[in-house]
């Protein structure tokens, strides 16, 4: 992107929400380091923090210092933002080797770009509870915090309530600016839009503590434009990094499923293509919607971020062989093999009942479900509709369809 300014491609890419630049040029000037924080209340990071870490690589593309902050000590309050009752705590165990998962993604994510990992914890342990109240709680005033969305909802009539361990996360996130104004000379948080109150509390203990000026920027609620719902989720719940938790196979579906109206969007926020390639993209796109340019484009260069060229590749071939196919015709064993590792499996023996091998390959919730399935005519077996509970396993290995976009591979012992 060498022919945009940072700020130039942050407002192309719609990365930008709130900020408290009056004029986002004002990037474009110096070098800045930032700092972005994630939270570790979850062993996996999600698509929705993948956006926060493309965010965060246009920053690096363009030469600027990123800090990176775990939520050591945050994730074992709970960050009350969205919420509408208390977090269920965590113990500090937990959260260090939700950490140490999280690093092994931003590695991958973020790679050929150096930036420095640290842990709100650190800093954050060993403070007294006087020093935080002299040093950090006089700089705050009741007013504007009580004021604050999120926590007016909870405390007003109607609300769950607030405990004072939520109601001090704000003050923790301002703590972690102050502290890398101190230790790095970070002058800018990057944030989710959720976080944009949290962020003052920053911006405003450094400017009070040290007269300081210092900035925000966050991105915008990623929303499916097709539902109106936050983005990031698909039929089956959320959409991991893990492969482990979201096989690359499953995670490849997910962005070759995106809708129409979307697609341009997601090509901007979670692939590092420049301008010419996406309007390259989109312009085929428009010419043959039914070809699905533009969602096979995303599934393949995300796909290549979080998992690796090699894996996108194999993701790509696995599809080709589930949906290029037409009528009748099977895969063979050496593709059914190939996908073992991508697909649910299941061992079977011949006769076992349909209903079973469903359930276990996580097609059906229940017995009642997967009969509702077979009933329905939803369920495909090597390509063929079954129709009753028995259906034909083959030797070897199998492939069961449930719906459109839903397999697993089962072999026959």
């Amino acid at each position: 992107m060498s022919d945009m300014t940072l700020s130039e491609e942050l407002i192309w890419r719609g990365f930008v929400n709130q900020s408290t630049f009056a004029d986002l040029s004002e990037l474009d000037h110096k070098q800045w380091t930032f700092y972005h924080g994630f939270d570790a209340s979850a062993d996996s990071q999600t698509v929705g923090n993948l956006a926060a870490m493309m965010f965060d690589k246009v920053f690096m593309r363009h030469g600027h210092t990123a800090i990176i902050v775990a939520g050591g000590a945050t994730s074992l309050i709970g960050d009350p933002g969205g919420k509408d009752n208390e977090r269920v705590l965590q113990s500090e165990e937990t959260v260090a080797h939700n950490i140490d998962c999280a690093k092994v993604q931003l590695q991958k994510v973020l790679s050929g770009h150096e930036f420095t990992l640290v842990n709100n914890l650190d800093w954050t342990k060993g403070i007294s509870i006087i020093e935080f109240l002299r040093d950090i709680g006089k700089h705050f005033s009741m007013t504007p915090l009580v004021q604050r969305d999120y926590i007016a909802k909870r405390i007003g009539e109607g609300g769950a309530g607030i405990s004072y361990t939520e109601f001090s996360y704000t003050i923790l996130q301002g703590m972690d600016f102050l502290h890398l104004y101190d230790t790095y000379g970070v002058t800018l948080q990057l944030g989710g839009s959720d976080q944009w109150g949290n962020c003052l509390s920053g911006v405003e203990l450094v400017r009070r503590a040290r007269g300081q000026e210092a900035h925000v920027i966050t991105l915008p609620l990623i929303i499916n434009k097709s539902t109106g719902k936050k983005f990031g989720k698909s039929e089956e719940g959320a959409v991991w990094l893990d492969p482990d938790k979201t096989s690359p196979f499953m995670f490849y579906q997910f962005w070759l499923n995106v809708d129409d109206s979307s697609a341009e969007d997601y090509l901007k926020i979670f692939t590092e293509l420049d301008k010419a390639s996406v309007d390259a993209v989109m312009q085929e796109f428009a010419q043959d919607k039914g070809g699905r340019a533009a969602q096979k484009k995303l599934a393949q260069e995300v796909t290549k971020i979080v998992h690796g060229a090699t894996v996108a590749a194999a993701a790509q071939k696995a599809t080709e062989a589930l949906f290029g196919r037409s009528g009748n015709q099977t895969l063979d064993q050496d593709e059914l093999a190939a996908l073992k590792a991508d697909l649910p499996f299941v061992a079977a023996h011949k006769d076992q009942p349909l209903e079973e091998i469903l359930i276990s390959g996580a097609l059906a919730t229940s017995k009642s479900d997967a009969t509702r399935l077979i009933a329905s005519g939803a369920v495909s077996l090597n390509w063929q509709k079954v129709n009753d509970n028995k259906g034909v396993l083959s030797p070897g290995l199998n492939l069961v369809k449930v719906g459109k976009n839903n397999f697993a591979i089962v072999e026959q012992r």
